[in-house]
């Protein structure tokens, strides 16, 4: 596994308490409900489009509140509004893709998340002057993670809840020069005081197998290509999603594929020599994380008993924060289907159950949990305030 010490990750020592750092929430659904930004076809940058404007009312200042929200409610670790960033998208807004201008506002997007961030460094200074840290990672400032969505994320419709992408983008082999494509235009062209304030990467809602490895495959390249870049060598998780009734990517594929794909050594991904420093689910059902948490345990155990991975990766889990509603992509709103039942339990008691449960195992490397679509900024303040309510009693 990638041995990059991070934030709060010195406490490896299995007998030590896994450490737990939480995430934000959903960005662009905060953005529509709290702040009465729209998005639509006409924004196909969505969270991103903010960085093309000054705006105080849909703009960049509106993104630095809504992310300070999530920092001031508790979140360690602060997402760039980078997930629908490519060269596509910014295109079809209307930007000159030359390189200089396209770096300017992904490194708006790192600063805003970087200043969010900065909050949480600022509160836990206090804290531990006024000595009243709360039981929690030993992280001195708050960590940032370059967020970058699927193919799928980019295309109009988005399908990355169905994973049915255009022949031209169908195979691994297309998927990583597209991923390359854009991880180079966009990403490794920060400057190294922007690298700085970066602690990891996100590849984010895969819905794919083989988009998995080909993101391995770009990471891989790109250490080959720069072996001393902090980009390359930035520890990086690939989280993915399961949308329908079983625990299926929406390709198809089970979880002990998903986790081969991830980390193992045999067929197509026995050929890539870097693997994710984390793992995990997000724009899923908080429902489902026990079973699929679960058996993402079970393939990762298979494989450090058979010798195929020699340690456990981080687990990152961040579901939907919703109550029953389901993204419907024609009409790009949040519904209850016909006929569903609406959970009963707070959804913050149900996500803390989970991470509970894979603390106890004994075995991830750390823990990083947060939300995704519909999480507000109170959702990871409750979040936060029951799982460190549980685990100081």
């Amino acid at each position: 596994m990638d041995d990059t010490v991070t934030p709060g990750s010195a406490m490896t020592n299995k007998a030590a308490p896994t450490p737990i750092l939480f995430l934000d929430g959903g960005l662009g659904t905060s953005l529509e409900d709290k702040y009465h930004i729209t998005f639509s076809t006409d924004t196909p940058l969505w969270s991103s489009h903010l960085l093309l404007s000054q705006s105080e009312s849909d703009g960049l200042p509106i993104l630095r509140k809504s992310q300070a929200d999530f920092a001031l409610a508790g979140a360690d670790i602060i997402l760039t509004a980078t997930y629908q960033a490519s060269l596509e998208a910014f295109q079809a807004s209307g930007v000159t893709c030359r390189q200089e201008i396209v770096s300017k506002y992904i490194s708006e997007a790192v600063k805003s998340a970087a200043d969010a961030a900065s909050i949480t460094a600022n509160r836990r200074n206090a804290e531990d002057k006024e000595g009243t840290t709360e039981k929690a990672p030993a992280v001195r400032r708050g960590g940032v993670a370059l967020a970058i969505g699927p193919y799928g994320a980019t295309m109009i419709p988005s399908t990355e809840y169905s994973g049915k992408y255009d022949e031209q983008h169908d195979q691994v082999e297309t998927l990583t020069e597209w991923h390359w494509e854009r991880f180079d235009a966009l990403f490794a062209p920060l400057e190294d005081e922007l690298l700085d304030r970066l602690d990891y990467i996100a590849f984010e809602t895969v819905p794919r197998v083989d988009e998995i490895l080909a993101v391995r495959r770009v990471m891989d390249r790109f250490k080959m290509a720069l072996p001393n870049s902090r980009l390359a060598n930035l520890p990086f998780w690939i989280s993915c999603l399961y949308p329908g009734d079983g625990n299926t990517l929406p390709d198809g594929s089970s979880v002990d594929e998903v986790v081969e794909a991830l980390v193992g050594n045999k067929g197509a991904a026995g050929r890539i020599r870097t693997r994710p420093w984390g793992i995990g689910i997000n724009c899923t059902k908080v429902a489902k994380l026990p079973s699929l948490v679960r058996q993402y345990e079970e393939a990762v155990r298979q494989r450090v008993e058979s010798g195929d991975i020699s340690d456990w990766p981080s687990l990152v889990v961040y579901p939907d924060g919703t109550n029953g509603e389901v993204y419907n992509t024609e009409t790009k709103k949040w519904e209850v289907p016909d006929g569903a039942a609406v959970p009963q339990t707070p959804w913050e008691t149900q996500v803390a159950a989970v991470v509970r449960s894979a603390d106890r195992t004994g075995r991830w490397r750390s823990i990083l949990v947060g939300g995704c679509c519909k999480t507000t900024d109170s959702d990871i303040k409750e979040l936060r305030a029951t799982i460190l309510q549980r685990s100081s009693c």
